[in-house]
């Protein structure tokens, strides 16, 4: 409500339809990204399709609020009562600062959705891990059946080695950060929803004193109503409301996170050593490992483990606009 018109009542003296009705959901290439999506991903890109027409859903009830808002104040003008045209006037300013809460409230929810991504990009960056550790499994089982003696055995367990060591990393990358960003998108989210009700009950008590101010006393034919005298008031109750908004600070509790110390590679620091130089992790996509040195070059399978990064976590940059 700050700096805005004391008043949202049109200017025109005639009905015009000035507001645009919400956009239909259509089948666009978002939709058909969706059938592309790996099997690990599809239920949350799913999920974060549905917020994104959950978002629209609140736009177009901003927009629709902010409509009612200034045909409630022609209206009151209409009726030629100036009680009724005052208070309705103002009703109407607060009413319009409820839409704008709920255009406010629906950005806040593309912050907790972008998190979302975030996940679902993780998860469609190990799909291919897994899906590769799989086929090697499956190649080894029916060549075992085929020629057990054959000597693409030693060379397809070597294989299923290194695969399982890069899944290694890639799920455990996964559940990192799949914790990591749930707490953090349902922080945003919860804290998205208790601002947009904290700040709706405040408008609508302000509401409330405006009501308060008409006089809505019987009257016989004949008579003649006394003017409106509480003007004054009515427009105090908007400074009030706009002054309450401007003050108005969050008052949660933190929730705390334990992943301050995890590096970019999506791994613990005191785990993975220098966390800047491993293989690009399942969030950036953006860093390829460089192994420092010959020794690093020679290490064992174990070590493997411990160093190899995600290769299989390259295509996260693909999802990042989705």
């Amino acid at each position: 409500m700050m700096n805005r018109s004391l008043s949202v009542r049109s200017k025109k003296s005639h009905d015009t339809p000035t507001e645009k009705s919400a956009p239909k959901h259509r089948f666009t290439m978002a939709s058909l990204r969706g059938l592309q999506q790996p099997d690990l991903s599809k239920k949350l890109f799913k999920i974060i399709k549905s917020e994104n027409h959950a978002i629209g859903a609140y736009e177009s009830a901003s927009r629709e609020r902010i409509s009612i808002a200034s045909q409630i104040s022609d209206w009151g003008e209409a009726t030629g009562d100036d009680s009724i045209s005052d208070i309705s006037d103002k009703i109407g300013v607060l009413m319009s600062e409820m839409g704008e809460q709920e255009d406010l409230f629906a950005q806040n929810l593309e912050d907790y959705r972008t998190v979302l991504k975030q996940i679902r990009n993780t998860e469609s960056s190990v799909q291919p891990s897994r899906d590769n550790k799989a086929k090697i499994t499956d190649e080894i089982q029916k060549l075992k059946y085929k020629e057990p003696q054959s000597t693409k055995l030693v060379q397809l367990e070597q294989e299923l080695v290194r695969a399982e060591a890069q899944n290694l990393v890639a799920e455990a990358q996964l559940t990192n950060i799949t914790r990591q960003k749930l707490k953090e998108a349902y922080d945003l989210h919860s804290a998205a929803v208790i601002e947009r009700a904290e700040k709706q009950i405040l408008l609508a008590r302000h509401m409330r004193r405006l009501v308060q101010l008409l006089d809505d006393t019987p009257v016989v034919p004949g008579d003649v109503r006394p003017a409106f005298e509480h003007s004054p008031q009515a427009r105090q109750v908007l400074n009030d409301a706009e002054e309450d908004l401007r003050e108005w600070q969050p008052s949660l509790d933190p929730i705390p996170s334990s992943a301050t110390d995890m590096g970019t590679n999506l791994m613990p620091a005191s785990v993975m050593g220098a966390p800047s130089t491993a293989e690009g992790s399942v969030v950036g996509g953006e860093d390829q490992m460089q192994l420092e040195s010959p020794q690093a070059a020679q290490a064992t399978t174990q070590e493997k483990r411990e160093i190899s990064g995600s290769t299989v976590v390259q295509g996260e940059r693909e999802y990042q606009q989705q």
